[in-house]
């Protein structure tokens, strides 16, 4: 078969969309299909990284077309770099033949109509991959006004990826539920979690010290934020924890990603004069594994509004490192349900937003009973979030160009969290 991919990330790139693609791209060749991805020629959180243009990777022929890189500082700025990847994927698509199966992410935003019109146009069958809502994020982010005429345009395509998807997938029940709301049909969309990286990412004890090593953090307890430092993970309780533990010379919070609100945190430190409040940039894939296992704690972060918008794909390398973690959040969402069925063993401690004492308190007594870094189980439940796992049936979901339910993603589309009942 052949499939066409679409989204504004991949190889190199870091972004979680990017890997997930890859993963994908890569999979799919290997099960002996023709894959063509369109991708952005532009690093997403760098753009000053340029990639070719043409490229055949791993039997995968990469199309990668240029954007304008104003940069993220404002939202016009933003929507200008959007609609310039989009109007050169369109001209783009209009080249391209027929290919049996199309398949759209959600970056940049309205590349889903894109992908849908092109099937309308040449044929074959589209698959829409939700990895987050939009206009349902920019609203919830008080980007738009839900009555505006861009966000009532902006819904109106989204409604239309929808109607013209062959097959949707959604990463969690809540977010089937807020698509299922918009009109949908349930029997078209498919709950398939995104995978964390078995190949790349697990607890690794010498890549840990080498890390702690090389960025000074050999003698203290790291709290660490890794990822999209996005309006959708408000960080402002995290980084208020950090302000109430400065005189605490043994822990350090460490934020490692990008992202627009990064910029926020090295100013509140640099306001605050925090010396315990760090920032590091994204970590390379041979890294990831290194530089996830250097946290003593981790931390996920929800905004109150993005229960079912967004997905929190960072707790699944979390899991797989096996490091505790701290969830600061609404008291009903994904990580949460994930959180009940862990172990003492590796506990998760919750917090609300804007609960800093909490926060505190979770972090304290998370460093007082710090696990002997040697002793770190992968929890039961990380192996239903496994590539291994989710791949294939992501595989044949694409393949039998229908969207069906499989053992793993039935339970989650009926609401209720599966994987500790998988394994």
């Amino acid at each position: 078969m052949n499939f066409l991919l679409l989204n504004q990330c991949f190889y190199p790139d870091v972004m979680a969309t990017a890997q997930q693609l890859t993963d994908l791209a890569v999979g799919l060749t290997e099960a002996g299909h023709n894959v063509t991805v369109i991708a952005s020629d532009r690093g997403y959180d760098d753009p000053s990284k340029r990639f070719p243009r043409r490229e055949s990777w791993r039997g995968i022929n990469i199309i990668r077309i240029p954007s304008l890189a104003l940069g993220k500082k404002s939202r016009p700025r933003r929507a200008i770099n959007f609609a310039s990847f989009l109007i050169n994927c369109s001209w783009q698509l209009l080249r391209l033949p027929r290919f049996d199966v199309t398949v759209a992410l959600t970056s940049p935003p309205l590349i889903s109509y894109l992908g849908s019109l092109f099937v309308r146009l040449k044929g074959g069958k589209f698959f829409f991959w939700v990895m987050d809502l939009n206009p349902d994020e920019a609203i919830a982010a008080g980007w738009l006004q839900e009555n505006s005429l861009p966000a009532k345009l902006l819904a109106a395509l989204l409604k239309s990826s929808l109607d013209h998807a062959d097959g949707i997938i959604a990463l969690d029940h809540f977010m089937k539920s807020r698509i299922v709301a918009k009109g949908v049909r349930p029997e078209l969309v498919t709950v398939l979690p995104p995978w964390a990286h078995d190949d790349q990412v697990n607890f690794d004890q010498a890549g840990r010290e080498v890390f702690r090593q090389q960025h000074g953090l050999t003698d203290f307890f790291v709290v660490m934020y890794a990822g999209n430092h996005s309006p959708c993970h408000p960080l402002h309780t995290l980084m208020e924890a950090a302000r109430e533990l400065s005189t605490r010379k043994d822990i350090v919070f460490l934020f490692v990603g990008g992202g627009s609100e990064q910029e926020k945190v090295r100013q509140f430190a640099a306001h605050h004069a925090l010396t315990n409040l760090w920032c590091l940039p994204y970590q390379s894939a041979e890294t990831l594994s290194a530089s996830l296992s250097a946290a003593d704690l981790h931390t996920v972060v929800m905004g109150e509004a993005f229960v079912g918008i967004v997905h929190p794909c960072k707790l699944y390398n979390i899991l797989r490192v096996g490091t505790p973690f701290l969830y600061i959040g609404p008291t009903e969402s994904h990580v949460s349900e994930i959180a009940a069925q862990l172990d003492a063993s590796r506990p998760a401690y919750l917090a609300t937003h804007g609960d800093v004492g909490m926060a505190v308190q979770h972090i304290v007594t998370a460093r007082n009973n710090r696990l002997e870094v040697k002793q770190r189980p992968i929890a039961q439940i990380a192996s239903a979030f496994s590539r291994h796992a989710l791949l294939p049936r992501m595989i044949s979901l694409l393949e039998s160009q229908k969207p069906e339910e499989t053992p793993l993603t039935k339970p989650i589309a009926d609401g209720r969290i599966l994987a500790g009942r998988s394994s």
